[in-house]
Formats: C-alpha cells, sequence, structure tokens
C-alpha cells in the first residue's frame, strides 16, 4: 500500500527529461527497427561513385562527339572594303549617296564642280585643231616640194644653158671685133661686143649658182619632211593634253566601282577635297571568315573541309561553310615589326596562323554581316 501510495504521488509530479547517453539501440526498444551504423555510411560513397562514372562517361561521349573538331574563338568576318578617293580636286557640288547605303557598280556618288575642267577640255581641243591645222598645210607643201623642186632644177639647168649659148654669141662677137680691121668697125661697136660678154659671163655664172642651189631636192624635200614630222608630234601631244583633259573633267563624277555598301563616308556637298582626299569607301558583299588558328590544330586541317559558324552579334544565326585556304605564314611574320627570334632570351610563343572560311549557306540574301563581327568557327577536320 505505501508503495502504491508513493509511486502515484511521483507521478502527479512533473517530470524532468534527462539527457541520455545511452545507445539509440536501447532508446527504441532494443534496436529492432535501427539501420547499421556500418551500411548507414556507404550512401555517400556510393552518390561519389555515380558522380565520377556519369562524368567519365559524359566526358567520353564529348570526347567523341568533338574528336574531329576544331575551333577557335580568335576569328572575325572579313571582306574587302575598297577606298574611294577623288582623283581631281574641286568642290562637292553633288552628293548622290547615304551612310550605309547599297549602290550598284556604276551609280554616281560625288559631282565635283565641272566648270574649270570644262574650260581646261575646250581649250586642249582648239591647241589640238591649230596643230592639226598647220599639220594639213605642211603635207600639203611637201606633196608640192616632191613636184617643185625637181622642175625648178630643170629649170635652172635650161636657163644655164641658155646663159652658156648666149656667153658663146658674146665671145664670138668679141672676137670678131677684135680681129677685124679697125677701119671696118667702130669704138663703139667693140665696146658693145666687150660689154656684152662680160653680161654673158655673168648671167651663166648666175644659171650655174640657181643649178646648184636646185639641184638639193633631196635636202629641200626632206626639210619639209622633217616640219612634217613635227608638227605630227605636236600634234600628238595636243591629243594628249586633250585626252587629258576630257580624263580629268570625267573625274568630276565619282562612280562605285563595283556593288556594296556605303561607309566611312566623310565629306559633304560644299566640301572642297584635293586630289587623294578619301570620299568614302565601299564594302562588297562577299564575306568571309578570319580564323586564327593555334599551329597545333593545323595538323589535320585541309581545304575544302567542312565549318560550322556562331556570330556572336547573332546568336540565333547558324551559318555554314568551309576552309576556303590556309595563310603561309603566322601572323606575326607579316606584322609591321616581325619578332628577331635570333638575337636575346628565345621564349617559345604558341603561334596563330590565318585560315579563310568560305560561308556557304545560312546568310539571307540582302543580309550583310558588317565587317570585324566575332565568331566562333568549328572545322571538321578528317
Amino acid at each position: 500500500m505505501d508503495e502504491q501510495v508513493i509511486s502515484e504521488s511521483d507521478a502527479d509530479k512533473p517530470r524532468r527529461t534527462e539527457p541520455s547517453h545511452a545507445p539509440s539501440s536501447a532508446r527504441n526498444g532494443g534496436g529492432r527497427d535501427a539501420e547499421p551504423p556500418d551500411k548507414r555510411s556507404r550512401w555517400p560513397l556510393i552518390a561519389l561513385g555515380v558522380v565520377i562514372v556519369v562524368a567519365a562517361i559524359g566526358a567520353a561521349i564529348y570526347w567523341f562527339l568533338h574528336r574531329g573538331q576544331e575551333t577557335t574563338d580568335d576569328a572575325y568576318t572579313d571582306g574587302r572594303a575598297v577606298v574611294i578617293s577623288a582623283k581631281v580636286g574641286g568642290y562637292v557640288a553633288q552628293l548622290a549617296v547615304n551612310d550605309n547605303q547599297f549602290v550598284h557598280e556604276g551609280d554616281l556618288l560625288v559631282q565635283i564642280e565641272q566648270k574649270d575642267y570644262a574650260a581646261a577640255r575646250d581649250q586642249a581641243a582648239g591647241q589640238m585643231a591649230a596643230v592639226a591645222a598647220q599639220l594639213d598645210d605642211a603635207r600639203v607643201s611637201l606633196a608640192k616640194a616632191q613636184t617643185t623642186y625637181p622642175a625648178q632644177l630643170k629649170q635652172a639647168q635650161g636657163q644655164q644653158l641658155e646663159a652658156q649659148g648666149r656667153l658663146y654669141q658674146a665671145q664670138r662677137e668679141f672676137d670678131r671685133q677684135h680681129h677685124i680691121d679697125r677701119a671696118a668697125t667702130t669704138q663703139q661697136s667693140v665696146d658693145s661686143a666687150a660689154a656684152n660678154l662680160k653680161i654673158a659671163q655673168g648671167q651663166v655664172e648666175v644659171a650655174t649658182a640657181q643649178v646648184q642651189q636646185a639641184e638639193l631636192i633631196r635636202e629641200n624635200i626632206a626639210q619639209t619632211q622633217a616640219r612634217v614630222k613635227q608638227l605630227e608630234g605636236q600634234l600628238q601631244q595636243a591629243r594628249a593634253a586633250f585626252e587629258q583633259a576630257e580624263i580629268n573633267f570625267g573625274y568630276t563624277q565619282v562612280t562605285a566601282p563595283h556593288d556594296g555598301w556605303v561607309t566611312r563616308r566623310n565629306v559633304e556637298k560644299g566640301t572642297l577635297i584635293q586630289a587623294g582626299t578619301l570620299i568614302m569607301a565601299i564594302v562588297q558583299p562577299e564575306i568571309w571568315i578570319t580564323a586564327n588558328f593555334k599551329e597545333q590544330q593545323l595538323n589535320r586541317m585541309r581545304p575544302n573541309q567542312t565549318a560550322r559558324i556562331r556570330v556572336d552579334a547573332y546568336p540565333d544565326l547558324r551559318l555554314e561553310g568551309h576552309v576556303d585556304s590556309i595563310q603561309l605564314g603566322s601572323g606575326t611574320r607579316f606584322s609591321a615589326f616581325p619578332p628577331e627570334n635570333a638575337t636575346g632570351n628565345f621564349v617559345k610563343i604558341v603561334q596563330r596562323v590565318p585560315v579563310k572560311i568560305v560561308i556557304d549557306r545560312g546568310l539571307a540574301p540582302g543580309f550583310p554581316l558588317p565587317l570585324g563581327l566575332s565568331v566562333e568557327p568549328v572545322v571538321f577536320v578528317k
């Protein structure tokens, strides 16, 4: 009875929970439902093993899918940008294009003031016409000389014979006056015969000189021919000056040399430009990729291998192409100051070689890619 009363009184008191250091098996009624400690500690090891296996499988799959691929992020879009410069100076009278406008070959870009060049062209045309007239006159003179000079020689020879005949007659008259009896003639007749002889002798000398002068037929004709050749040369110079003036007049119209987009336009209407001034540039529609691969990546890379290209500016754009060519030299070899590896301490640096990749598919018509965009090409090597 006493023990029962005491237990009942103790049951009415609040119980204190004492920390128990007993094994969990003891608290759970002998440990029939609990797991052994050694079996529960295996789960982290199993998870780690699964992760390692999955990572190995993933690495193997990645290596298998990418074993025949070479890629680089040192690549960009490239193309031909032709610089347009003025060949003659003057004020810009008309500006026919805007920034980034597409133009066709032969389209007018800039019109330079033409008045000065038109005046120079007209002056050159007048000079050419004047020289041409002089040349025609010289050619006519040459044709006349080829007929006149031989005729003049024959005329001079005839006058010489005539003078010699009069000299012969005067000489006979002079001899007759001096051999006849003085009573049969007069002093006047003697003097007259002497004077006629001298006159005849002088006429013979004049005729002889004329013959000698007329005998220079070849020289006179050659002189006329030289005059013709001189004027022909002057005509060529005048014609060249006219053609140059005509070309300069045509240079006042700056036209597009090929199809493309106008870029870097730096002139306005009314701007005074000089010959050689940069007006604008035209980017041709043909775009390719210049990829700078490491030298270790070129072992199996060959032309015509397929390439896939991703453009950083257009993530959804997927381009396909092929390797066109591999530059015969690294980028540093063609730099302004190539390295001198034969001097000083040498540190080996991995070189990069530019590879040209041509775009075959994926680029929509009329959708140009600006030059210099960053791309990531993947080349499928064998």
